[in-house]
């Protein structure tokens, strides 16, 4: 309750994707926030409490984006249901903020205006009004809300102090619920599907607004549309599409090769310190097999990572992705996809969980289901690790005309996962997805040079989220494997090194009888155990088995030449085929439970990857002891 006594208002932030709506819940909120789902589908409910500088409370409820309320997708089916009253257990607003991005509203008044029919208590919130400003838009916005007939306050979400303006409003504007409110709110009008005429009619009223309350700086479009008729074009624009993607991957072995020099040799003298200055103990084996050895050994591929990032972060700031999207829509339909897919997949390059999660969007269930189930052959940035340590100890870094020949086989290892996941994707079409295709609608925005605030930002914060899986998950995973492979001792007599006789290698030798047949020893089975729970933990685990498996001092700098003196050419060319279709880690598959309400399509999902990376496997190790002429595993 409130200072005044009395109740809580229901209040719910309605807006588009992307133009800031749950910025503006968290800053409202705080910590004051609870999520969960709405019943019966993975849709997440925020809520939370916000208490005005006055006192005044108010039950606040960030729904999900929509574009309108004439549904496409399962977020707009709630969030339509919820204003309306119509959803099962979820109380009818009190009142309804429009969250607006002000540099498009253009977009953004269409759902407005279809809120404003009903009747309902509603105010605008302009927000991102700093970079409207910044852009040279300027909004009359006492004219604006003479045209809507309704509050219009600015916000900037992202910065302290943005919303008050909007917190003033509420104070002034929102009329206290009297007791025994249930019946004195306004009833909604009747909503209907709109049709044709009616969307021309909105968005002829829109124009009209635009024309009356807001500015923009004359822009010249002549630019955009040359570099467009080369860019979009069937054929060339698909070559520069792969022209691009090939230059990534070679500035990823390239560009990278000093600062993972420099890390390689701070791991290693680390280790040494730590084995020269400690006594023998079991503290030490800890520190330098476990914790230098495996850490360390993920820790080296952190600049790949970043220049694989700063390359995504660049292309999505210059507005070339969404152009790419277009670019791809057809040839994605021609495998059963929607054109819709192509945002999901490429999120799942950086990892497939938020990829799943961005299947949110498409409306048909088939669609979104084939999309969900192929996300995991998107190679992810996990895989990076795995592939850079084969690659760079088992491939010569030679010179193929002016190509590198290590990014030339980094870059066919992500067409295999491409390729191979238009595969499943069509075989999907004939058996499962068989729903009808969808149009791609995209906004395709001018083209700019990157910023190189945002391209730091990025990739300042994809550091942090790599640092906290190598300081968490992956240290935590790496300490239990040190525990497998120390313990028990090796008994009295033993003529193999220690780890052949603990837990680990009872287990790894268990496994290889399963692995044997595609050229895996009993190191990797115990590597892949671990990798089920993050991929790159595989890099650690072997830096963890290696370490421990040496007859001398080998310590975790030294695992890639290590590797290449135990493994055969097949042997490693197997382990790269493995880890294209390698079985999803844990987190992903919870990602896939929760996004399908099942347990049927995760188990069905690691089932088929197995499969597939089974497969591929032994046809790679057959095919290359055949090329080769035999060799050691």
């Amino acid at each position: 309750m409130s200072s005044t006594g009395e109740a809580a208002l229901s209040l719910v932030l309605l807006g588009n994707p992307n133009c800031g709506k749950t910025a503006l819940f968290n800053l409202l909120t705080g910590s004051r926030q609870k999520v969960a789902n709405y019943p019966g589908v993975t849709v997440d409910r925020k809520e939370g409490q916000l208490t005005t500088p006055a006192g005044r409370q108010f039950r606040l409820l960030d729904l999900p984006g929509a574009y309108s309320l004439n549904a496409a997708s399962i977020d707009e089916e709630i969030t339509r249901d919820v204003v309306l009253g119509a959803l099962a257990g979820e109380q009818r607003p009190d009142m309804i903020v429009c969250v607006s991005d002000a540099t498009n509203l253009k977009l953004n008044l269409r759902l407005v205006l279809e809120v404003k029919r009903l009747g309902l208590p509603m105010m605008l919130a302009l927000n991102m009004t700093d970079l409207a400003r910044k852009r040279g838009i300027t909004i009359d916005v006492a004219a604006l809300q003479r045209e809507l007939d309704m509050p219009v306050v600015n916000t900037v979400a992202v910065r302290r102090g943005g919303a008050s303006d909007l917190l003033a409003e509420l104070e002034s504007a929102v009329p206290a619920k009297p007791p025994g409110h249930a019946g004195a709110r306004p009833p909604a009008a009747a909503w209907l599907a709109p049709d044709a005429a009616d969307v021309t009619a909105t968005q002829r009223e829109v124009r009209r607004i635009l024309a009356a309350c807001v500015r923009e700086p004359a822009i010249d479009t002549r630019f955009d549309e040359r570099i467009d008729r080369v860019v979009l074009h069937p054929v060339w624009g698909l070559l520069i599409l792969a022209a691009t993607l090939f230059l990534m991957f070679q500035a990823v072995f390239s560009w990278a090769r000093l600062p993972m020099e420099m890390i390689t040799a701070g791991v290693g003298a680390f280790g040494e310190f730590l084995g020269t200055h400690m006594p023998e103990s079991l503290l030490r084996s800890l520190l330098v097999d476990g914790i230098v050895a495996g850490v360390g050994g993920v820790l080296v591929f952190l600049p790949q990572i970043l220049i694989l990032f700063l390359f995504i972060l660049a292309l999505e700031d210059s507005g070339y992705l969404p152009r790419a999207a277009f670019l791809l829509d057809r040839l994605m339909g021609t495998v059963g996809l929607s054109g819709r897919s192509f945002i999901p997949l490429l999120s799942s390059f950086a990892c497939a969980i938020p990829g799943i999660m961005a299947a949110r969007t498409i409306s048909n269930w088939r669609d979104r289901l084939a999309t969900i189930m192929i996300a995991p052959l998107m190679t992810c940035s996990a895989r990076l690790p795995v592939y850079a340590l084969i690659i760079g100890a088992f491939i010569p870094q030679t010179m193929v005309g002016v190509f590198n020949l290590q990014g030339l086989v980094l870059f066919a290892l992500y067409v295999a996962g491409v390729v191979s996941a238009m595969a499943v994707a069509a075989v999907l079409k004939m058996t499962v997805s068989k729903g009808l295709q969808h149009p791609l609608l995209l906004e395709l925005p001018s083209y700019r040079l990157p910023h190189g605030r945002n391209l730091l930002l990025g990739l300042l914060e994809r550091a942090k989220i790599f640092l906290l899986r190598v300081g968490n998950i992956i240290l935590a995973l790496t300490v239990l494997l040190w525990f497998l492979s120390t313990f028990p001792g090796a008994p009295e007599g033993a003529s193999g090194p220690a780890i052949q006789y603990s837990y680990a290698g009872m287990l790894g030798q268990a496994l290889e009888v399963i692995f044997a047949p595609i050229g895996f020893n009993w190191q990797i089975s115990i590597a892949l155990v671990p990798g089920m729970a993050a991929r790159e933990v595989a890099v650690g685990a072997l830096g963890t088995v290696y370490a421990l498996s040496a007859t001398g001092d080998d310590v975790a700098g030294q695992l890639g030449p290590l590797l290449a003196a135990s493994w055969s050419l097949p042997t490693a060319f197997s382990l790269l085929a493995w880890f294209v279709f390698a079985p999803q880690c844990l987190a992903t598959l919870a990602a896939v439970k929760r996004e399908t309400n099942s347990w049927r399509y995760p188990l069905l999902m690691a089932g088929y990857l197995f499969t597939l990376a089974y497969l591929a496997s032994f046809v790679t190790y057959r095919v290359a002891l055949v090329l080769t002429g035999g060799g050691h595993a």
